[in-house]
């Protein structure tokens, strides 16, 4: 960490050049004998990229960035947020604490947070910045964060880990037990420090394999921002018997409103939907609904009919809330050659596909599909097996 960076002229400079291509700054000769063009470059570059995913540290006099890959792999404030009201207490260990604003945020909820990083640049600018942040409640530790909670005599109320998703010859991995730490493989270690669990997984990670690696995990959330599933957060207990139900919350977070379903995985298990041909209304499941693979309970719950087993569009008479979006019917009719050239090709219209044998890419480019205006067309499979083609206008987002 070069502190020279944060003199007043330097960062003057930084504020003043944000719109300045990077690879022309780096030609040019030094501007400055203490801070060269390159960590300007570094600095200019990651801000940049926290202006929309980190606006707290952006817009924050004094920050210091570190590289962009380091922002790219940290939670956006959206989702810090979020998971920092899933914890309480007194204390908590954020044992792979990063840039630090997952510990930013946990410290608003809890009285202290100690975060552990082992590179020990990235923890003198977590530290720094909790400083120019006014975040005096969170202790910096420059450590593993497995071999700080082996050498402590203190005990947590949680242990917070977001695992690197990158193996030791830095390739992506998805799997618990590939990920640095492995949480499956220590996590004896963590409840011998804390009874509760705070995990932060990839969203590709699928959901079931992590319940067998998680015996003790009480809760998943599915973090979605505008429609795209961002991570996965399990909530594992220490004191859970062996036998209990899972509870799955998912959330779409958005400017006009969040959207949030719930249920366990029992009542997943127990509920059988039925199906029809398409009624008044169609719906499409949010992204996080999605990933949650709660099919069945989105219909019993809802008062919804299901087009098909694999299909996951739902349809009603009555238009009713539901955590995704909504359109009415104008049309429904069968797919094939006449219908397409009749009423797809050539035209303009938004183009969605679900349990369909072929892309939306590949029909656009086949049938001359332009995207946009405010038809909205699901090429689907109906319950007697049938592909069709629904037409219709959205309703909500």
């Amino acid at each position: 960490m070069n502190k020279s960076i944060l003199n007043t002229g330097i960062q003057i400079f930084i504020n003043e050049n944000l719109n300045t291509d990077i690879s022309s700054a780096l030609l040019k000769k030094p501007f400055y004998d203490d801070v060269s063009n390159l960590e300007l470059a570094e600095q200019i570059q990651s801000k940049n990229k926290c202006k929309d995913k980190l606006p707290t540290w952006y817009n924050t006099p004094n920050i210091y960035y570190p590289n962009k890959l380091n922002i790219e792999q940290t939670s956006s404030e959206t989702t810090a947020a979020y998971k920092a009201n899933l914890v309480a207490g007194d204390l908590l260990a954020d044992i792979t604490g990063g840039l630090g604003v997952d510990s930013f945020f946990f410290s608003k909820q809890l009285k202290k947070v100690v975060h552990c990083e082992v590179n020990p640049t990235l923890s003198e600018i977590a530290h720094h910045n909790f400083s120019v942040l006014n975040a005096t409640n969170i202790k910096t530790v420059t450590s593993d964060g497995l071999l700080y909670l082996k050498e402590t005599d203190t005990n947590f109320d949680w242990v917070y880990a977001d695992p690197s998703r990158r193996d030791k010859t830095k390739n992506k991995v998805f799997l618990l037990e590939d990920c640095l730490p492995d949480i499956p493989a220590n996590i004896g270690l963590l409840f011998s420090k804390a009874n509760k669990v705070l995990l932060k997984t990839s969203p590709l990670l699928d959901i079931s394999s992590g319940l067998k690696s998680l015996p003790n995990t009480m809760e998943v959330h599915i973090v979605a921002v505008n429609n795209e599933v961002k991570e996965l957060l399990w909530v594992l207990n220490k004191n859970l018997p062996p036998v209990h139900d899972v509870k799955i919350i998912t959330v779409n977070i958005k400017k006009g409103g969040n959207e949030q379903f719930q249920f366990s995985l029992s009542e997943e298990k127990n509920n059988t939907p039925t199906y029809c041909e398409p009624q008044i209304y169609v719906y499409e499941p949010n992204p996080a609904v999605l990933k949650s693979g709660g099919f069945n309970v989105v219909a019993s719950r809802l008062g919804l009919n299901k087009l098909h087993p694999n299909s996951h569009l739902y349809t009603s008479q009555e238009l009713k809330e539901f955590p995704g979006r909504s359109f009415k019917i104008y049309d429904v009719m069968p797919f094939n050659k006449s219908n397409i050239k009749e009423y797809l090709e050539g035209k303009k219209m938004n183009l969605s596909t679900r349990n369909f044998p072929e892309t939306v890419d590949s029909i656009r480019k086949k049938h001359k599909i332009k995207d946009g205006g405010e038809n909205y067309i699901f090429l689907t499979t109906n319950y007697l097996n049938e592909r069709i083609i629904i037409f219709s206008k959205k309703v909500r987002s």
